[in-house]
């Protein structure tokens, strides 16, 4: 990713947000979108598709404020478990937004990119996304990671299972933590700094366990089709304000 703009420094001190320690990766649990959709007596797709707006606006604003790398949780590997009528407008109405808005955040210098288990969802929705991370792979604004069919646990399965076929070919390995992350689906993604889950619920729910070890956990009240870009600053700002001891002590 390229370093930070001068606009973006601007940007970032006219919200009082410091420039220098603006977290390079971001991660948010978009949680919320169905309860949403219920308080107005709306189908859940609605509040998708609400929560797609929330999206484009964060999206917007991570890259107004600096942040290198924005990942979002997008359909985990327990969503299957859903009603079959939600779970194929949620697989459409991810092929549409994938034609719809790579143009745009193409346009915007942001680079796509899918993380998962992508073996499980459809051809047709594979070729969208090949299309779109083709498209952008060469933007540097910002990266912007979908995480579609993941789980953190089949993630790490699937990770001891690269590295045992490794060894299992001859392959003399030191089994260290470097070797895990660059085993796992976000490899050469670095750790978040943040993790947001919106919607009132205090768990991770199987996303990025490992790689979330030190990140700081901002749980919100709010459903994620009501977050703004006013709300992610101020989680910024809450972030410049804690102490990051990686397990270490101040003097």
């Amino acid at each position: 990713m390229s370093g930070t703009t001068d606009d973006q420094i601007a940007f970032a001190k006219t919200l009082g947000i410091n420039p220098e320690s603006v977290p390079a990766h971001v991660a948010i649990v978009m949680d919320g979108n169905g309860r949403w959709a219920k308080k107005r007596l709306m189908p859940r797709i609605m509040g998708h598709r609400q929560g797609a707006e929330s999206l484009r606006s964060t999206i917007k604003a991570c890259g107004d404020v600096g942040v290198k790398f924005l990942s979002v949780y997008v359909f985990s590997t327990e969503n299957w478990k859903r009603s079959p009528e939600e779970v194929s407008f949620l697989m459409g109405f991810m092929k549409e937004m994938f034609a719809k808005e790579t143009p745009k955040l193409h346009a915007r210098n942001v680079r796509m990119k899918a993380v998962g288990d992508l073996s499980g969802l459809s051809q047709e929705l594979r070729d969208q996304i090949d299309k779109s991370e083709e498209l952008t792979a060469s933007n540097t604004l910002m990266q912007f990671n979908l995480l579609i069919n993941y789980g953190s646990r089949r993630e790490l399965v699937h990770a001891m299972e690269k590295l045992a076929l490794r060894v299992r070919s001859g392959e003399s390995l030191v089994i260290d933590e470097a070797l895990v992350s660059d085993s796992l689906y976000t490899a050469g993604i670095p750790d978040p700094d943040i993790v947001i889950r919106t919607g009132g619920d205090t768990r991770i729910s199987n996303f990025l366990l490992w790689q979330s070890a030190y990140a700081e956990f901002f749980f919100l009240e709010k459903l994620w089709p009501d977050f703004s870009e006013t709300d992610l600053f101020d989680v910024i700002k809450k972030f410049q304000a804690r102490e990051r001891r990686f397990g270490g002590v101040t003097a």
